[in-house]
């Protein structure tokens, strides 16, 4: 290897370089042996969790090898862990799942009986989730060299944390590591350079941190090279937000002093360093933005932007319009694939299409195996004597096959062990030995706007709940469907309803109003925090249509092939021309008038 020059710039460019370089060939390696390296892992964590009391119970203990962990230990979800997992949160400190300490719970987006689930984590996993960011950059610069010369414009925020009863913190998974050291005190990489201080992504309150790190991307409008946040849903409300208040934000950088309402002291501070008075580039901002299209607000304010980083799979594709038009169709780039349970892999090919895009699963970040989906409503193979519950045969890494769609199961150093994530995937490809995933959907999910994940049961049971309003007028709801409507800023749900009104009294606006907040009020906590803290989803609409509606819905079902037999009022649509005929019946509509309780305690943790 040659020798590193010396001096200054040379030496950090010599340094970046073998960075990349060594990013690479790190991902070569561990896709072209895949199978070694997974069996090296499960023994990994199995030897370092031998004493665990959950494998003990399943009678592993001392095994390490695949074929015995497979035999003994069943295939689970959160409901199978859920007291063990309350244990923890209580206080008991034995090694129950980890034979490390359990550093905080991870609140995970998805949902268990209404509520936010609790994932363990250990201090190890921020090292591994660290590690993989590092990849992330090396593999963008194969395709957009020179994002080093520049900064990135990302808006990152914190969200609410509690304390379960024994002590322990729970928060998001980026919430977790935005507060560490590993984000905080990382040292200086070109690649890491934001135009957010991390005072403003740390403050507390949304609307001084949103807009100090818009105020703070303006001032330094022409080193932006990329742009982002992490859901298409964040970045769409940042861009609202300017729509808001660029009055006020050119204010500031016209005179060099920062808005009164920006109280935080640390914040203040840091915007300070940055913010000095500048009239032509308030000029310029302020004719950009008196432009009455904001066609390309994005190139126009930052001409340097190379792409847009935010997460477009899945739910999120609905956005994909809203960002080409703010963007002039900049690439929309997913850059890697991760949840509460666990990091899992990166996209190789970052510049494709977002229809195209394909996660590489790294190896090293857990155990991973994979439930085929066709299977996974009538498993197959023995009953385990200690779940009662069949042994569903999983597929491994290396042996998944191209085309087939699979539940993603994972077991991770923190102590998941055989853990349906819930994620369907769809294998598109292959980087050396390594499978490439599409992101098809979360399992079960009807209804999500930005982390929330509503699924059929809850949404009905809430809708049961509303419809208690309508007694005393004699009324019923006939039918009802929903969707999830995002040409709204932020996006909220909208349900409609038929109703037969048999009274004689027609029913008060003020109770289809309280209709739409009983919905909200009985969703889950993660629904209920978008909507009361972090202002990500809009107020619920219920929109009510005419009689015979959802006949002609069928009519329209059935006229595209859908047997008359076995048709059912679809919970959810998505269909353009579904949801057209649905607004052309229309006859009114209402909205929640205000929002639904949250508070950041959790008192279910309790069990």
């Amino acid at each position: 290897m040659p020798e590193a020059p010396k001096g200054g710039l040379a030496t950090a460019n010599y340094t970046l370089t073998e960075k990349n370089k060594n990013a690479l060939q790190f991902i070569e390696d561990v896709t072209s042996n895949p199978d070694q390296v997974q069996k090296q892992i499960l023994a990994e964590i199995l030897s370092q969790n031998a004493s665990v009391e959950y494998l003990n119970r399943h009678g592993l203990s001392g095994h390490t090898d695949r074929e015995t962990f497979k035999k003994l230990i069943p295939v689970v979800t959160y409901e199978d862990l859920h007291d063990d997992i309350t244990r923890i949160a209580n206080g008991d400190k034995s090694a129950i799942l980890s034979s490390h300490p359990i550093s905080e719970f991870l609140t995970s987006s998805g949902t268990s009986g209404g509520e936010r689930k609790l994932m363990p984590t250990i201090e190890d996993e921020l090292k591994r989730r660290s590690f993989l960011y590092s990849l992330l950059m090396p593999v963008m610069n194969q395709f957009v060299p020179g994002l080093d010369k520049g900064k990135g414009m990302y808006f990152l925020f914190i969200k609410s944390e509690a304390k379960t009863p024994g002590g322990l913190v729970a928060r998001p998974v980026l919430t977790s590591y935005y507060k560490s050291p590993h984000f905080q005190e990382r040292p200086y990489d070109p690649y890491t350079n934001y135009t957010s201080p991390n005072e403003t992504i740390l403050c507390p309150d949304s609307y001084q941190s949103m807009y100090s790190q818009m105020l703070c991307g303006l001032c330094l409008n022409q080193e932006v090279l990329r742009v982002g946040a992490v859901f298409a849903s964040g970045f769409i409300r940042a861009i609202r937000f300017l729509e808001k208040n660029w009055g006020l934000l050119t204010r500031d950088i016209r005179t060099g002093s920062l808005n009164s309402g920006i109280t935080d002291p640390l914040v203040r501070e840091s915007v300070m360093k940055i913010l000095k008075p500048d009239p032509s580039l308030a000029d310029f901002i302020e004719h950009e933005c008196s432009i009455k299209s904001w066609q390309g607000i994005i190139t126009r304010l930052w001409p340097n932007t190379k792409y847009v980083d935010v997460i477009v799979t899945g739910s999120m594709a609905q956005y994909i319009p809203t960002l080409d038009y703010y963007s002039n169709g900049l690439p929309l780039v997913c850059t890697m694939y991760a949840s509460s349970e666990c990091y899992f892999g990166v996209n190789l090919n970052p510049l494709c299409s977002p229809s195209e895009v394909a996660y590489t699963i790294i190896p090293t970040m857990a155990y991973f195996e994979f439930l085929p989906v066709n299977r996974a409503a009538s498993s197959v193979g023995p009953v385990t004597r200690e779940s009662g519950k069949e042994n569903l045969q999983l597929v491994d890494l290396a042996d998944v096959k191209l085309g087939q769609e699979y539940e993603l199961v994972v077991t991770t150093y923190a102590g998941l062990y055989r853990y349906r994530v819930g994620d369907i995937l769809k294998v598109v490809g292959f980087k050396n030995k390594a499978p490439q995933f599409s992101f098809i959907r979360r399992k079960n999910v009807a209804l999500s706007i930005d982390s929330d994940k509503t699924d059929e049961v809850e949404l009905h049971k809430a809708v049961e709940n509303a419809v208690n309003h309508l007694g005393p007028f004699n009324a019923t709801l006939t039918e009802y469907t929903s969707y999830a409507d995002t040409t709204t800023i932020p996006g909220h749900y909208v349900i409609f309803w038929e109703v037969s009104e048999n009274g004689l009294n027609m029913i008060p606006a003020s109770v289809f109003e309280d209709c739409c907040l009983t919905i909200e009020e009985s969703l889950n906590s993660v629904y209920r925090q978008g909507r009361a803290s972090d202002k990500s989803i809009g107020p619920l609409e219920i929109k009510t249509v005419e009689n015979g509606t959802f006949d002609k819905l069928m009519d329209y079902a059935i006229s595209l092939g859908a047997s008359i037999n076995q048709y059912k009022t679809p919970r959810c649509v998505k269909y353009k021309p579904i949801v057209e005929l649905l607004n052309a019946k229309v006859v009114s509509s209402y909205f929640s008038p205000k929002c639904p309780k949250w508070f950041p305690g959790h008192k279910q943790w309790t069990g």
